[in-house]
């Protein structure tokens, strides 16, 4: 699963170049056959401004949202795309100039203001960013773009235009949430993020909202907080991106990349600073492994402790014969991955990028188990007997149990990436297979599939091309866990169309069509398919 290229020529640059929206959809030049079960379209959302006028985004997750769409009808693919009409893209777009501060770009005070304006605007705290650049999915019968603040977006899946801002403050306790909920098979959606606890400590809730309503009325104003999970520590809630979920139990994986939330308020406006000034690392925590029941939500008060690693993506979560197994694309040590993720980084020419990854945490796939049945009189051995795997759990004399993992995938500077599975039919389920991004030194270059039981990998990959996560869509005919294809968008800069919608065989990843527009098309990071 180990890239089989270089990129001396540099093609991926073009990935983080601004593009314009489109007035109406393009068509594409079709090689193959589209699948006769893929109606509907393909939504993706990622960074298509990347500056205003003279003032430049400076990191990957700063460049305002614009969302894509690939439709599929009768065998014929069209490609459309459109800016979210978001308060930070408006406002940006109006004043040609950074307004609101990105994840690590800071704005500054508008510079026509007199020095007396430019004071009383410091006062009104800071206006959180609104660029929901990361993801889409589905809440009741609407659809929202969403980032990982307080701020959704009410998208128009058809038309791709902006409908409304929503701030989920307004209905739940909750600083912000991720862009990786789960969602059951009613429809029911479930999140996590960062809260004020009890006694002004902080903490993580988990928001349930639920699915459709019979009046009509939104699902969202009905959110609630169903299980609230401790933070190791009291002004420094860990960053956290994702979380597991099986049938009855929620899966939180608290980290050493904290947010220090004082230096977050204190020095935002007076000295210019943005998002990723306010992450630090505690080198002497590790990881903490939390889980909670599910309904109804109750926290189990276990400390299970492993060795430091970051993390954005579980992959997958189940029960088997009284343990917990999650998958996770974990990133070995403490340092926070985003520190590689700014645009002069990955812009750089090739040698520059590979240097500067040597540094950088090494990327593993790694399964984790956790015991339900826990008795303090198994102190130093190994509480797993799950014949399939070798991870451990090694109760300590304290009462914390200690997990070491197995390593179902490792390749040095190889990530194995924006993980997929047949969410449908074995999402929280025990399962078979993982698709996934493969980034070489950060960049994307392959498409990789995993055998989680047996580790047999494949890969699709060709020379000067660079995808995205791919998406799995199941053969409505299909009775097997990988009966289906992958859509992944795939950037070619070199080429006469210098982009394709490119649609796999997920069995083993040989090519089944793609679909070539005429335009470049930049990175995106997450999306869905909408049947």
């Amino acid at each position: 699963m180990v890239s089989r290229f270089e990129h001396p020529a540099g093609g991926y640059k073009k990935i983080f170049e601004t593009c314009e929206e489109l007035a109406e959809p393009l068509p594409t030049t079709v090689t193959g056959r589209i699948p006769s079960f893929l109606k509907g379209s393909l939504l993706r959302l990622g960074p298509g401004l990347f500056e205003v006028g003279e003032e430049p985004f400076y990191h990957l997750f700063d460049g305002q949202a614009i969302i894509h769409k690939f439709d599929f009808k009768n065998g014929q693919v069209t490609y459309f795309r459109k800016f979210l009409r978001t308060d930070a893209y408006v406002r940006a777009i109006t004043e040609k100039r950074v307004v609101i501060t990105e994840f690590g770009t800071c704005a500054y005070p508008d510079p026509c203001k007199n020095i007396f304006a430019r004071f009383f605007s410091y006062f009104k705290g800071v206006e959180v960013t609104d660029n929901c650049l990361v993801n889409v999915y589905p809440i009741g019968e609407d659809y929202y773009a969403v980032t990982e603040t307080n701020y959704l977006t009410k998208v128009n899946p058809e038309t791709l235009e902006t409908l409304k801002k929503v701030d989920m403050c307004d209905y739940v306790n909750i600083n912000g949430v991720t862009a990786h909920p789960h969602i059951e098979k009613d429809g029911t959606v479930y999140n996590i993020g960062n809260c004020m606890g009890k006694g002004a400590a902080l903490a993580y809730n988990i928001v349930k909202i639920p699915p459709t309503q019979k009046d009509k009325s939104d699902p969202i104003e009905k959110s609630k907080v169903v299980v609230q999970f401790p933070s190791a520590e009291r002004f420094k809630p860990s960053y956290v991106h994702s979380f597991g979920m099986t049938e009855n139990y929620f899966v939180f994986v608290e980290t050493p990349v904290k947010i220090n939330l004082l230096k977050f308020l204190s020095s935002w406006s007076i000295r210019g600073s943005n998002y990723m000034d306010c992450f630090e690392s505690n080198e002497n925590q590790g990881t903490l492994y939390h889980i909670a029941k599910k309904d109804p939500g109750e926290y189990i008060d276990i400390k299970f402790k492993g060795a430091a690693i970051g993390l954005f993506h579980h992959i997958n979560a189940y029960e088997d014969q009284g343990y917990i197994v999650f998958d996770l694309c974990a990133w070995k040590g403490f340092e926070f991955v985003y520190n590689y993720l700014w645009l002069a980084n990955l812009r750089a020419n090739w040698d520059e990028v590979k240097k500067a990854a040597m540094m950088a945490p090494q990327p593993e796939v790694r399964r984790y188990v956790i015991p339900l049945d826990i008795h303090k009189e198994e102190q130093g051995k190994n509480l797993i007997s799950l014949p399939y795997t070798t991870a451990t759990a090694t109760m300590h004399a304290d009462g914390t149990i200690w997990l070491e993992p197995e390593v179902l995938f490792s390749g040095p500077r190889q990530a194995f990436e924006f993980p997929q599975i047949n969410y449908k039919m074995n999402g929280g389920k025990n399962y078979t297979y993982a698709y996934a991004l493969g980034l070489n030194h950060f960049i994307p270059d392959r498409i990789c599939k995993l055998n989680v039981k047996t580790k047999e990998t494949w890969v699709w990959q060709e020379p000067d091309s660079y995808p995205s996560e791919p998406l799995f869509v199941q053969n409505p005919e299909g009775v097997d866990e990988d009966d289906g294809i992958l859509l992944t968008i795939v950037a070619s800069p070199g080429s006469q169309r210098p982009a394709y919608l490119l649609i796999l065989n997920a069995k083993d990843l040989s090519e089944v069509a793609r679909a070539e527009v005429e335009c470049d098309i930049p990175v995106t990071f997450h999306g869905m398919y909408k049947p």
